[in-house]
């Protein structure tokens, strides 16, 4: 990775929230940033708060009436391999709720000027009786739905600092 490429993944990471093209994200702040001088990968730890997207009918239930939601992300930059790993929690439920995302940024083994991106996630939530799948049919469906706006906006971001992509 070139010192422009990192840069500009860096810049990314640390702007890509909040921003004007999503709303939910509230505030962004980095509790823990170090490099490691032996590999070259880059920590860091953010919390963010985001609104709370609960469809008002299932804020009925007491534990659901907050106003903000806090997510606790870890990532994993290594410019030497190009990749970028990043794992994610919800903080606010965490007795009736386990939410856990793991998203890859890698370089694409079929074209250097590609990059895929791998996510998975795990969601399972107890304690609401039978609100329970209610709940996390609505989490995954609303994590997937973030997850392809969070492309979207990472791709804006960086035709915004590189302009146009590369031809392929």
């Amino acid at each position: 990775m070139t010192l422009q490429e990192r840069l500009i993944c860096q810049l990314i990471q640390r702007n890509q929230y909040p921003n004007s093209m999503d709303k939910n994200v509230i505030a962004v702040r980095i509790v823990e940033e170090r490099t490691d001088v032996s590999t070259g990968i880059i920590y860091r730890k953010r919390i963010a708060i985001c609104q709370n997207v609960i469809p008002e009918i299932l804020r009925k239930l007491s534990i659901l009436k907050v106003p903000n939601i806090q997510l606790e992300e870890e990532s994993w930059l290594n410019p030497q391999e190009r990749n970028m790993a990043i794992r994610s929690h919800c903080l606010t439920w965490t007795q009736y709720a386990s939410m856990n995302e793991e998203s890859v940024f890698r370089e694409s083994l079929e074209n250097p000027n590609w990059t895929e991106f791998i996510q998975r996630g795990r969601i399972s939530i107890t304690g609401a009786g039978f609100l329970n799948c209610m709940l996390e049919t609505f989490a995954r469906t609303f994590l997937k739905q973030g997850a392809q706006k969070g492309i979207r906006i990472m791709e804006t971001l960086l035709k915004e600092q590189c302009g146009t992509p590369l031809p392929e």
